[in-house]
């Protein structure tokens, strides 16, 4: 077994870097660790231990998923704050497989985005 215990970096294609980088950070708090010009790739803090890394690409690519850890408390003030900003969102959502709380919305290209809340056991 290798041991993983997270998420270290997602690279996440963009059609615009700039208009990625706002929602990203005004609306989901993320803050920009390194801006990476040749590339146009823009490095973000993800939490304490992660980054999402939004990588310019034009042309056509398939959306992804992606999941935020957030703690239970802040799933329905997130559900809250994302309505009265504009994004529709789906949820909150009990998931009793994993078992966790979870909100869905789609960030400026389509990708769907998870908020996820894991729950005791």
């Amino acid at each position: 077994m290798v041991g993983i215990r997270g998420v270290y970096e997602v690279a996440i294609r963009v059609r615009d870097v700039a208009r990625a980088e706002k929602f990203y950070c005004d609306v989901l708090g993320l803050e920009v660790g390194l801006r990476d010009q040749p590339r146009n790739w823009v490095f973000m803090r993800a939490g304490t231990d992660g980054m999402i890394v939004l990588q310019e690409e034009r042309g056509e690519w398939r959306q992804q998923h992606f999941a935020f850890t957030v703690t239970e408390r802040d799933i329905d003030a997130a559900a809250a704050t994302l309505r009265r900003l504009g994004v529709t969102v789906d949820g909150p959502m009990v998931h009793d497989w994993i078992p966790a709380k979870s909100l869905y919305f789609a960030d400026p290209d389509g990708h769907d985005v998870e908020l996820c809340a894991p729950l005791p056991r």
